[in-house]
């Protein structure tokens, strides 16, 4: 039975794992040093994203280099289904040598 607000007595927690209840887009700014190869970290980000978001639209890659020239900044923006998904995305890229930050 719902409260007097209309609002349900016990809202619905989703936990870590469940699956978020909408599709959401989701940008991934990836930056890397540009002291790497530049086509490497680009093949490395891609292929990390595709694993985890197979329909990752590669067209939709932006790039970006810092002011100074240090950075490359990737931005990938993907349509996640679950937190699952996302933090398993999050995770490898993090995990990945050529990778300096991930916001």
């Amino acid at each position: 039975m719902g409260r007097v607000d209309g609002l349900p007595a016990k809202p619905k927690v989703y936990r870590k794992h469940d699956a978020i209840p909408f599709s959401a887009q989701d940008d991934f700014p990836v930056a890397g040093s540009t002291k790497q190869w530049r086509q490497d970290f680009v093949q490395a980000v891609l292929m990390i994203v595709k694993r985890h978001a197979p329909d990752f639209d590669e067209a939709s890659l932006e790039f970006k280099i810092s002011k100074k020239n240090t950075y490359l900044s990737l931005t990938c923006t993907i349509r996640a289904i679950s937190r699952a998904q996302l933090d398993a995305l999050y995770q490898e890229l993090c995990d990945h040598p050529m990778v300096v930050m991930v916001l």
